[in-house]
Formats: structure tokens, sequence, C-alpha cells
């Protein structure tokens, strides 16, 4: 079975993003049945503040400033979709992969105030 590779731009994505993150994109995206990239990693403050701005985000304190998060696009059949299916399986991967490699993840797709299936970030927990 041929595996997913991250584009240029998605690798460029995850520049200045915590290794341990990075780690587990790219074996998730070897063992996902779903392809998907990284639309953005490191975050600068300002990108944060218009993001809120524009609802897009709930917090000025996002853990994209930190390096401690990434959002996703699924890629199935080459094309972006945003169904959360897609979303689901790619996390039920990553949160495996956290508990095997013991790097805590949290995902987005199970908060309760904002359903963001695009976002992981390390554990404030473990990652302060």
């Amino acid at each position: 079975m041929e595996h997913y590779k991250f584009s240029k731009s998605s690798e460029d994505n995850l520049e200045g993003v915590h290794p341990d993150l990075c780690k587990i994109m790219r074996q998730a995206l070897i063992l996902s049945t779903v392809d998907f990239g990284i639309s953005e990693g490191l975050r600068s403050k300002k990108r944060q503040l218009e993001l809120v701005a524009k609802g897009k985000s709930l917090t000025n304190n996002s853990r994209h400033i930190t390096g401690h998060a990434v959002d996703i696009f699924a890629l199935p059949n080459n094309t972006i979709s945003w169904e959360f299916k897609y979303y689901q399986a790619i996390a039920d991967i990553i949160i495996e992969l956290s508990k095997t490699l013991s790097i805590e993840i949290e995902w987005g797709g199970k908060w309760d105030d904002l359903n963001d299936g695009t976002h992981f970030e390390l554990s404030r927990r473990k990652y302060p």
C-alpha cells in the first residue's frame, strides 16, 4: 500500500511547530486511509487577533502562537472536504498514536464550546 506524503506547503506549515506534534502528524499521515494536509501551524499574534475579530477563533491565547497546535484539511479523492466523517477518521488515528507514543493530544472535534474538527493541539497539562 502506498503511503500519503505531505506536500511542500504542508511541510512549510509545520515549520516552528513543536517536534512531538510534527512527529504525530507525519506518522498519522502514513497510517491514515484519508489523505490530509496541514493548513496552519505556527501563527503570529496579529493573525490570531484577526481570526478572533472575524469570529473564526474564540481565543487570543491560541496554542498556534506557541507552535503547539495545527489545523488540517482532509483530501479524500484529492479534493478538500469539510465533511466531519473524514476528520473523525483522521482523529481516531492521531488519538491512537498519541497513546502509543505518550504524546498527549487534544482534538478540537471533542470540544463543547466550539466543534473544531480540523484542530489538534498538544495538551496544556504536559506541554504548558
